[in-house]
């Protein structure tokens, strides 16, 4: 505006800041091309999946639902294997994240048909009034096994938000192998409760010396006046005859809440397990005897975290919520 109002270059160039060149190159690509913009030229590979690259896009996604499990640079050899032009790992790493298709765990998910469906709900719907308060007093219970070489089937699939239940975005079965031992842990809301290392296979004998020698001074000393809640689930030695004869001989000291059968979203207890399996395979090398294993697993869970454990017993409101709004269905464990 400058030059066209018939200031001089050099004043103009003082006017705007600007080197007198810069001034009269500007203005000359204004009066020859109307516009004073100026783009700097591309420098490196050129991109050759364009923004609106449809085709790419399909196929990429049709890749991906083949095979969920395939890493960036799988996906970018395949698709190189075809005759279409060839890509870099940037560029699909860069389209899958553009389409959303983010790498994440697989979603576990309990197998359900229609009749455990009806009981969880029916579950959910009795419970769903409990206050924080009985919340807090129930005691939760679970054996988890623990392995030297564990391969869990945590691989990543690619999947859209809304894809967690699909088939293909589902964890597989759990492949392990060099020994393992199991623990029968217990906790409730106010601090963590008795760990055992169970040596031999569980039955019906041996969980019952377990609950009489170690559950129950715990739960008398926790629960003093005999408000406390157990919880167990649907294991045929925690179902014995023998075993709840002995739990209705001790109602007047601390109570057993019924439990319905494939539920572990609904036991904090498996989110437990989930931490300590983390902290299990961060060990580089593996352990190399099930005794190493055993002081590091007992380790582990002498020092959760109060809050951790705390935040999951405030979580069963929610989790009822989520099964009620699902009408019984699975409730996703992330």
């Amino acid at each position: 505006m400058a030059r066209r109002l018939g200031t001089s270059i050099t004043e103009t160039a003082r006017l705007v800041g600007c080197s007198r060149s810069a001034v009269v190159s500007i203005h000359e690509k204004w009066i020859n091309d109307g516009d004073t913009s100026s783009r700097r030229q591309g420098i490196g590979r050129p991109r050759i999946i364009k923004e609106k690259g449809c085709r790419f896009r399909e196929k990429t996604s049709r890749l991906v639902k083949q095979n969920r499990r395939q890493t960036v640079a799988q996906l970018t050899a395949q698709y190189n294997a075809g005759p279409s032009a060839s890509v870099s790992e940037h560029t699909v790493q860069w389209t899958l994240l553009d389409m959303g298709l983010c790498s994440r765990r697989p979603t576990r998910v309990p197998l359900l048909t229609k009749r455990p469906r009806q009981l969880r709900l029916q579950w959910a719907r009795e419970h769903r009034d409990w206050i924080m308060d009985e919340w807090e007093r129930v005691a939760w219970s679970d054996e988890s096994r623990f392995l030297i070489h564990h391969v869990d089937g945590r691989v990543r699939v690619r999947r859209l938000p809304d894809e967690q239940l699909l088939p293909s975005c589902t964890a597989g079965h759990t492949q392990a192998g060099g020994g393992g031992i199991m623990l029968r842990a217990t906790f409730p809301f106010a601090a963590l409760g008795p760990v055992v290392v169970v040596e031999q296979t569980m039955k019906a004998v041996n969980y019952l010396n377990i609950i009489a020698d170690q559950l129950h001074p715990y739960m008398a000393f926790v629960f003093p006046t005999g408000n406390g809640i157990f919880q167990q689930d649907n294991a045929p030695c925690h179902k014995a005859r023998i075993v709840l004869e002995w739990f209705e001989e001790h109602t007047d000291e601390f109570h057993l809440v019924s439990w319905q059968p494939n539920s572990p979203d609904l036991n904090p207890m498996e989110h437990i397990r989930d931490v300590m399996e983390r902290q299990l395979r961060a060990q580089t090398p593996p352990y190399p005897n099930i005794s190493t294993l055993r002081d590091r697993c007992l380790d582990i869970w002498y020092n959760l975290s109060p809050v951790m454990y705390r935040k999951l017993v405030t979580s069963m409101p929610r989790r009822i919520a989520a099964v009620l709004k699902a009408k019984g269905a699975q409730r996703v464990i992330e």
